[in-house]
C-alpha cells in the first residue's frame, strides 16, 4: 500500500471534526487525492451500526458494544481504507482502533480483550500517524453539550470520560513514534498547523 493512513483521536468535544477538515482542505490544494471516513459510520453499513450503538435511548453491553465497532471496523478497513490506500491516497479516519481501546477497553472496562477483537478486526492495519487532541472532559463535554442531543457515550459519565482520556494518553506514550499529542483548546488554525507539518513529513518519508 502505498497511501498514507491517519487517524484522530480524543474524547468528546476535543474538535477532531474540525481539523479533519482542515487537514483535507490543505492536502487537495496540494493535489493530493485524500479519503475523508469515520467509524462508525464510513459506509452504509457502518451509518447503521453507528445508530445502534450510539442511540442515548438503546442499551448495548460492554462486549456486545465492542463487537459491532469491530464488525464496522472489518468492513470499513476492507471496503474503504484498504483501497484508498491503494490508490495512494491520503486516508484520514475521524476515530480507529486507539477509540476501542479507551472507550471500551478503558471506560467499558474490558481491558484485553478490546484489544483481541480490534487486531482481529482490522488484520493488523496500523495508521502511519495517530493525531490525538488532547482535552480536559469537563471542557470538551460543555463543547459537545452545546451541540444536539447527547448520545450514549456523550451522556456517560465523568468517571468514564477521565478514564478514557487516561487511555489515551498511555496509549501515546507507549507509541511516541506514531502519536502526535495535541492540545485541544489551542487555536484551530495553530492545531492545523502542527497537524500538516506531520503529515507532510511523514509523506516525504
Amino acid at each position: 500500500m502505498s497511501g498514507l493512513f491517519v487517524a484522530f483521536e480524543g474524547g468528546e468535544g476535543a474538535g477532531k471534526s474540525t481539523q479533519i477538515r482542515l487537514l483535507a482542505a490543505s492536502l487537495r490544494a496540494a493535489g493530493q487525492e485524500v479519503v475523508e471516513t469515520r467509524e462508525p459510520g464510513g459506509t452504509p453499513l457502518g451509518t447503521e451500526l453507528r445508530r445502534l450503538v450510539l442511540d442515548p435511548d438503546g442499551h448495548v453491553t460492554p462486549r456486545a458494544e465492542a463487537l459491532l465497532y469491530a464488525a464496522d471496523r472489518a468492513h470499513h478497513v476492507d471496503t474503504v481504507v484498504t483501497p484508498g490506500l491503494a490508490r495512494g491516497a491520503v486516508v484520514i479516519t475521524d476515530r480507529y482502533v486507539d477509540s476501542t481501546l479507551a472507550y471500551q477497553g478503558a471506560g467499558r472496562g474490558l481491558g484485553a480483550g478490546a484489544h483481541a477483537v480490534t487486531v482481529w478486526a482490522t488484520g493488523g492495519l496500523t495508521p502511519a500517524l495517530t493525531v490525538l487532541l488532547d482535552v480536559d472532559p469537563v471542557a470538551g463535554l460543555a463543547r459537545a453539550g452545546a451541540r444536539a442531543r447527547p448520545d450514549r457515550l456523550e451522556s456517560a459519565s465523568l468517571e468514564f470520560h477521565r478514564a478514557v482520556r487516561a487511555a489515551f494518553l498511555a496509549l501515546a506514550a507507549a507509541e511516541p513514534a506514531r502519536y502526535l499529542v495535541l492540545d485541544a483548546t489551542r487555536a484551530a488554525d495553530a492545531l492545523a498547523g502542527d497537524v500538516l507539518a506531520a503529515v507532510r513529513a511523514r509523506l516525504r518519508g
